[in-house]
C-alpha cells in the first residue's frame, strides 16, 4: 500500500521476546534422590504420578481408599510419588494392608466372605483369584450368574437384541434376501 506522504511507515517490534524467555528458562533441577520407579505391594509406581494417582495402580485401590491412605500418612496427595523415601512408601505399604481394620464395613471390597464369613479387603493379585474363585462358585452351583459366564454373555440383566454382539455376521445379507426373492417370482408365475 502507498503511504501518505509525510508518514513513515510504522516498524515492526522486533521479536526479542522469544530470545529472552530462552534465556530466561530455569535448568531442571535433577534430584539425586528421585525414584522413577516406585515399588509398592508388587506394583511397579510411575515417579512422576502424585500420591493419590500413583496409589491407585495397586488393584484394590480406588480414589478413597487412596484418599484415606494418604491422609492417614500425612503426606501431601499432589506429592510426587518419586521424592517419596523408602520408609515413607514402606509405611504406605502398611497402612494399605491394614485398611480392613478401620475402615467401615461399607468400604471393604470382601464384605462377608463365602468360605470364612469375614470381612475383608483384597489387594493385588488375590483380588483376582478371589474374583475368579466366585465365577467357578457360580458354573458350578448352575445359577444364572453361571451360566451366563459360561456362555459368554451378558450377566447383570443388560438388552442383548442389538448391543453386545460378536461373530463375524450381522443383520441380513443381502444376496441371500435377493435370491430368495428371485426364488419366490417364478414359483408365482408358474401357477
Amino acid at each position: 500500500m502507498a503511504q501518505p506522504e509525510g508518514q513513515e511507515k510504522p516498524q515492526k517490534a522486533e521479536k526479542k521476546v522469544k530470545k529472552e524467555k530462552a534465556e530466561k528458562a530455569p535448568e531442571k533441577k535433577v534430584d539425586e534422590n528421585f525414584r522413577y520407579i516406585v515399588r509398592i505391594m508388587n506394583f511397579d509406581i510411575d515417579g512422576n504420578k502424585s500420591l493419590m494417582m500413583g496409589i491407585q495402580n495397586v488393584r484394590g485401590v480406588g480414589p478413597r481408599v487412596a484418599a484415606v491412605v494418604a491422609k492417614r500418612t500425612g503426606i501431601k496427595p499432589s506429592e510426587k510419588m518419586g521424592n517419596l523415601s523408602e520408609a515413607q512408601t514402606d509405611e504406605i505399604t502398611k497402612i494399605i494392608t491394614s485398611y480392613p481394620e478401620y475402615a467401615p464395613q461399607w468400604a471393604i471390597n470382601r464384605q462377608n466372605d463365602v468360605e470364612t464369613g469375614e470381612d475383608t479387603h483384597v489387594f493385588g493379585v488375590d483380588l483376582d483369584v478371589a474374583r475368579k474363585d466366585d465365577i467357578n462358585r457360580m458354573k458350578m452351583i448352575r445359577c444364572y450368574k453361571g451360566v451366563r459366564h459360561e456362555q459368554g454373555q451378558k450377566v447383570r440383566g443388560q438388552k442383548t437384541r442389538s448391543n453386545g454382539r460378536t461373530g463375524l455376521t450381522m443383520g441380513v445379507s443381502r444376496q441371500k434376501a435377493q435370491q430368495a426373492g428371485a426364488a419366490a417370482a417364478p414359483a408365482e408365475a408358474k401357477k
